[in-house]
């Protein structure tokens, strides 16, 4: 079994103004000479932990994490703001990660996400090849609507039946899950909106893992996580991500000459399996690492593990 590498402190962070209104948090730790990675959270709407600077070996990398727009330490946060919303797309957050490119000087990273942040990496791969080293996924969400369907529209559901009774209790007869909760995490009522958000945020926390972990849906629950997390989640999934439908996997031939690794859990329910499958089919560069044990969250057997081997295998071959 491995270890995270132990705790380390940013040596360099800032605010960035991208424009539109945004100001982005950024940090930088471990070796300033070091291997440029980027971490890339999920969501999207989550936020980056100190917990992400350790998958990645301080002596020999140079660790970035940015909150992305509206959440996390990054202004004006979708939780206090509407204005957190405004401006905020895939391709913002595309032209973003290029502006933090700029200002930290580096040429080319690695880029590392999970969830939400396979399908941030995978846009600004395609978009940008020429400024990626290497690649490391995990969960592979890529934003499609079978995806979404399964998971927001009764598929999981089978898997849950109780998780996904509370998760529809707040929509009612004959409306769209997402198209509701859409609507009720951005109702003028401070209630009405937080009890959507605890719900929203609450049902991924249910599906998360492989084996019931009652601490992580309650962490997902907590208002100031579920707010921002469900109100940037939907306002991203109602508009498909401005993505065209399955414009990732299409698109990843892109990828030919970038080298990747995909860690994936056999029964992760929030991102199944298939889309990672696809994706590793189309990509002629990656490696699919199929988990038996593992569902979609990081504390599952043996995901660490598999990230930790990932990062140290790039650390040492270029």
């Amino acid at each position: 079994m491995r270890f995270l590498y132990p705790p380390v402190e940013p040596h360099d962070q800032g605010m960035l103004d991208v424009g539109d209104g945004h100001r982005l948090y950024w940090e930088v730790s471990g070796n300033p000479n070091g291997k440029p990675v980027v971490f890339l959270h999920g969501g999207p709407g989550g936020g980056t932990t100190p917990m992400q600077r350790r998958l990645f070996d301080p002596e020999a990398y140079r660790i970035v994490l940015f909150d992305q727009r509206g959440c996390g330490r990054s202004t004006p946060s979708v939780v206090s703001s509407r204005a957190g919303l405004r401006a905020n797309t895939t391709w913002d957050l595309v032209s973003d990660l290029e502006l933090l490119r700029e200002l930290l000087e580096i040429e080319r990273w690695q880029l590392f996400g999970g969830s939400w942040g396979a399908t941030l990496a995978m846009a600004y791969a395609q978009t940008h090849p020429d400024r990626v080293r290497d690649i490391i996924l995990r969960g592979v969400f890529l934003l499609r609507r079978r995806e979404l369907d399964w998971l927001y529209r009764g598929g999981a559901g089978h898997l849950f039946p109780e998780a996904w009774a509370e998760f529809t209790a707040l929509v009612p007869d004959g409306e769209d899950p997402l198209a509701s909760y859409h609507h009720q995490v951005n109702d003028p009522s401070a209630e009405v909106a937080t009890r959507a958000a605890a719900a929203w945020s609450a049902w991924e926390g249910a599906t998360v893992s492989l084996l019931p972990n009652p601490a992580l849906v309650a962490t997902y629950a907590e208002p100031a996580f579920a707010v921002a997390f469900a109100r940037v989640a939907l306002h991203y999934f109602v508009a498909d991500g401005w993505l065209s439908e399955n414009q990732l996997v299409r698109d990843a031939g892109k990828l030919a000459d970038i080298p990747g690794r995909i860690v994936q859990g056999r029964y992760d329910v929030v991102s199944p399996p298939f889309t990672a499958w696809e994706l590793h089919r189309a990509w002629p560069g990656s490696e699919l690492r199929l988990l038996p044990q593992a569902g979609h969250a990081v504390a599952d057997r043996g995901v660490l593990d598999a990230l930790l081997e990932a990062t140290d295998d790039f650390r040492d071959n270029g």
